[in-house]
Parts: C-alpha cells; structure tokens; sequence
C-alpha cells in the first residue's frame, strides 16, 4: 500500500499551549485524497492503538440507509434478484423496490426466492408497485473465522456428496441444499467485509483486529466462492450423468478425497496460523495440484466420457484455490514473525 513507508516513526509536536499533535505520512494522506482542513476519525483498540480514517463526506450514503430500486418496469428475469443480492452484500438493511407498472406473479416470486436465498432477509411490505425487504442480522454475531469454517463444512459435504456419486453410484441427495446454503454464507461474508471496511471496530470484533487484514479475507472469501460454484458444478455434472463408468479407474474418487483433506488442512492453518502447519498445508496443496493436473489430462482424452473429462477440469481447478488458500495461510505465519525454518544444507 502507498502508506506503507519505511518512514514509521513520528515526533510528538507541541500544538497550542496543552495540546500535543503528529504529522500524518504524505503518500497516505495523498491515498486518502487528505487536504488541510478535512476531518478525520478516531478509533482506540483495547491495546491501546489508534486507527483513522477519513470522515465521511457530507451527504454520503450512510449504512443501513434505505436502499431504492426504482424503474418503470422490471421485465427482464435475473435483474431484481440481482440487485437485491447486490445491496445485501454492500451493507444495505432496507432495501425498497419500485415501479411504476404492477408487478407480476413471476417478478414477485424472484423476489421472495432472492430473499430466501440470504441470511436475515425478509418481506416486510408487499404491493403491486412496491416491495419492502429488510435485513434483521447483527454482523457483530458473526465472526469471519465462524463463516469461514461455515463454508469449509458446506464443501466438505459437497465432496461427500461427490465421492458417494463415484464410489457407490447413487444419486446426490443435499445438491439443491448445499448449494443455497453456500451462497447465502458466501453473500454474508461479503456483506461483513463491506460493513467492516467501513467500520474498523466492526472489522476487529468480527476477527479482522488489523483493518488491512480485511484485504487478505476478500481474498479468502473469493478463493472460497470459486471453489463452491467449482465443486458444486462437478457434483451436479456427475449426477446428471447416468452411467456407472464415469469412474472406470476410481482416479476421480481419489482426487475428491485428497481434495478434502487438503481443504480441512488448508483451513486449518488459515485459522490457527503456524508456521509448520502452513508449510505443510501449501506443500500438500502444490502436490494435489500436479496430481490433478495428471488426472485431468488422462480422463480428458478422446473416447473418455464427457462427465468424467469436465469433472477432472474442475477438481484440477479447485486446487488452485486450495493453493491460494494456502498461500493466505502460509503469508499470515510469516507475519507472525515469532518462528523460523531451518532446512537442511546441501
């Protein structure tokens, strides 16, 4: 970042007759398009640290404003759940939508659908030409390790669900369900990113104490949401496919399941940093990918069934995303700073 400069230190200056004061560092003040007389605001971690940023504007949108939709009609399908979801994940809480023609059966039901689909949202107020949605979730309740660990669990599934479909091969059962409650963890671990950017006391209660961690979670969270709609993508593909040999070598099923080992171990260390745990974690990661990438090629040759080619794809895909993940985890470690690697000398 443009403020990150070697330049760390300030002296203490006399400002007035009882007031004492610091300069602020000019590439940060440049960053934050800071000018004399601009506020800026305050805030005091238990530790005593101070945090600021740039006050807000005047008239700027603040959050939990209600947020309008307003158009003459809505006849395009996709769009209205689209924006609902949008404003979910920027931090709205109220959210209205209005038109000047009525609303039909099938605009009304995408909105309840786009509703359900996140996590404390609800109808409140319904007409032909206005719909009321809000949001009743605190996002001090949810931490992003807790969410995140949410997620690991929705995908281990969806890799149980996976390796049942090529070992046995019976039908997925939780496909629909997995995949609705994964978008609505996914939404809220956006939507808590939003609020935590803009709130530095937020972000610290919900596991980010250093505001520029927030960065490294949107990283996380996008690794997370690629890896879901990649998993769950290879599980609808092999469900849809009827045919008992869409495994003949039993390569895929032995993929899946290092796969989900992998993942467990990866969020592990993302949670609990270590330096040990996430030198193994992205050692196994880089290792999981080479196998992939192998299983990928021999089940992508002519005369191989198509499901088993594009399931391949996306299982050698989602080991990139364990590889960044790892990545995440192996750079939180080394910011600890309190451990060191010791490798043997040739």
């Amino acid at each position: 970042m443009a403020w990150a400069t070697p330049s760390r230190e300030r002296r203490v200056l006399k400002a007035g007759h009882s007031s004492i004061a610091v300069t602020l560092p000019k590439p940060w003040a440049m960053a934050m398009n800071l000018r004399p007389g601009d506020l800026v605001v305050f805030d005091q971690n238990e530790d005593g640290a101070l945090y600021l940023k740039p006050a807000p504007a005047p008239g700027s949108p603040t959050v939990g404003a209600p947020y309008l939709v307003q158009a003459h009609d809505f006849s395009s399908p996709g769009v209205l759940e689209r924006l609902v979801v949008g404003a979910y994940r920027v931090g709205h809480d109220t959210i209205e939508i209005r038109t000047e023609v009525p609303l039909g059966p099938e605009r009304m039901e995408e909105i309840q659908q786009s509703a359900r689909r996140l996590l404390g949202v609800s109808v409140v107020a319904q007409e032909p030409t206005r719909v009321l949605l809000q949001n009743f979730i605190d996002p001090s309740k949810y931490e992003l390790p807790q969410l995140v660990q949410r997620m690991k669990m929705i995908l281990v599934a969806l890799l149980d669900e996976t390796e049942e479909r090529l070992r046995r091969r019976a039908r997925a059962r939780r496909l629909a369900n997995l995949g609705e409650e994964a978008d609505k963890v996914l939404a809220l671990l956006v939507r808590q990113l939003f609020l935590a950017s803009r709130d530095w006391s937020l972000a610290r209660r919900i596991g980010s104490p250093d505001p520029r961690q927030l960065l490294e979670w949107r990283v996380v969270v996008h690794a997370l949401e690629e890896l879901s709609e990649l998993l769950g993508d290879t599980a609808e593909v092999l469900h849809r496919d009827g045919s008992r040999s869409a495994d003949p070598t039993g390569a895929l099923a032995g993929l899946v399941g290092e796969l989900r080992d992998g993942l467990k171990q990866v969020v592990e260390a993302l949670m609990r940093p270590t330096l040990s745990e996430a030198c193994d974690g992205y050692a196994q990661a880089v290792r999981l990918g080479e196998s992939a990438r192998a299983t990928a090629r021999g089940l992508s040759r002519p005369g191989r069934r198509v499901a088993a080619g594009i399931a391949a794809r996306n299982l050698e895909r989602g080991t990139r995303c364990l590889t960044l993940l790892s990545s995440v985890a192996l750079d939180r470690a080394v910011a600890q700073g309190s451990e060191m690697v010791l490798a043997p000398l040739p």
